[in-house]
């Protein structure tokens, strides 16, 4: 019997384990993950941007973890010798047509409590001598890291102060009563005090098991990215983003500096019809019935068929994707880029057609389950793991008098 038990070995779920054994650290802790490796999944197939903060809506969970969470990250890397650069990054406005939008970016990002900096055309170009834009903000505070070194630290901390942690286990049953979790896994039954799903893109499934119903679905977005020839990497220094549209739940392509000093471009987001769908021809007849029998989804297409479009289209049409760079660097041509690691986003959606837009926690009986931790949930991880361990019961062991 375990104290407390989590599912999921990705950023989110290995954070929110180290913050429990922080709190509780007399407590007995396990983790299981159905992959061999840790960070298999979003963690490790993400863009590496340690985010300010700077989009989310001021108040929300989402814009004050990811403020707390690019500072925490920052340490953490520092005090565990993890690569890592706070290089800042540019938001650009192509035209006069996105300088309102830029502009409302701007004031966010004050009100969010960020030092952001507005840059004229020249100012930008200073910084980024090879982009495309009329104005520009800067983004001090953001930074880049490879976010598996990231887990894979986590991982061997929690080990050495005590956590078990499975790896290839994959849970298939989920019974609370009114005393503990029995949780039934690939590798036999675990039981467990408190359970806390942190399980991303199966999220809403595990919930279900320990039945636990809503309105609310994962669906699976692939972001497909491409990467510069090495020999072109020298028209991007750091990260370029775009203006993004607002009714659109993405960020929109752009160009980001890597760890190793290649440059990525992207991503696009399709839907996928596969929760770990990497190619564009994956298919799984349980997850796409799943997404296309969903009410909520056609809903939601409905209203986002135009933006829809033209990331398929930038999904099938490498020109078309290479059109969308150079709207922010005109240099990039087609033989420049070549296609490179895709991701899979997990997006909460609800039966109205709603994507949640921020971080989403369903309490059960003898558990938590985190359905919604969309980016920046690698940048505030750390804080993300805060907010759970806080929301956790405490478990008094009792002692046996000798005497």
């Amino acid at each position: 019997m375990y104290d407390y038990l989590v599912i999921g070995g990705g950023i989110v779920g290995l954070s929110t384990a180290l913050s429990i054994q922080k709190r509780y650290p007399h407590a007995t802790l396990a983790v299981v993950e159905k992959e061999n490796e840790w960070a298999s999944h979003q963690t490790g197939r993400n863009s590496g941007v340690i985010h300010s903060g700077i989009y989310y809506k001021p108040g929300s969970l989402k814009a004050i973890l990811a403020k707390q969470g690019s500072e925490s990250m920052v340490r953490f890397c520092e005090e565990n010798a993890i690569a890592h650069e706070v290089c800042g990054k540019v938001i650009v406005a192509v035209d006069d047509a996105e300088k309102a939008n830029l502009n409302h970016l701007y004031e966010r990002g004050i009100e969010n409590g960020l030092h952001v900096q507005k840059l004229t055309k020249e100012a930008l170009l200073d910084i980024e001598p090879h982009v495309k834009g009329v104005e520009g903000i800067r983004v001090p505070s953001t930074g880049i890291v490879d976010y598996r070194k990231v887990t894979k630290k986590l991982a061997e901390i929690l080990e050495n102060q005590g956590a078990h942690l499975f790896s290839g286990t994959k849970v298939t049953n989920i019974e609370e009563n009114k005393d503990e979790a029995i949780i039934d896994t690939s590798r036999g039954t675990f039981k467990s005090r408190y359970l806390i799903n942190c399980a991303g893109l199966h999220s809403d499934r595990m919930a279900r098991l320990a039945n636990i119903y809503t309105d609310l679905k994962i669906v699976p977005f692939r972001g497909e990215y491409f990467e510069l020839k090495k020999e072109k990497s020298y028209l991007v220094k750091n990260l370029i983003y775009p203006v993004p549209n607002p009714d659109f739940p993405f960020l929109g392509v752009h160009l980001t500096r890597m760890m190793d000093g290649t440059i990525h471009a992207g991503p696009n987001a399709v839907l996928s019809l596969k929760r770990e769908g990497y190619h564009k021809l994956s298919f799984n007849a349980k997850d796409a019935l799943d997404v296309l029998g969903f009410d909520g989804f056609w809903k939601m297409a409905g209203g986002n068929l135009k933006e829809g479009l033209k990331e398929m289209g930038r999904s099938f049409h490498k020109k078309s994707f290479v059109r969308s760079l150079q709207r922010l660097v005109p240099e990039i041509q087609d033989q420049d880029v070549i296609p490179t690691h895709s991701g899979v986003r997990a997006q909460a959606l609800l039966k109205n057609g709603q994507l949640v837009d921020d971080f989403f926690i369903i309490p059960g009986n003898r558990s938590l389950h985190v359905c919604n931790a969309p980016s920046p949930a690698a940048t505030a991880s750390l804080e993300i793991g805060e907010v759970i361990a806080g929301k956790v019961p405490s478990f008094t062991r009792k002692t046996i008098s000798l005497s």
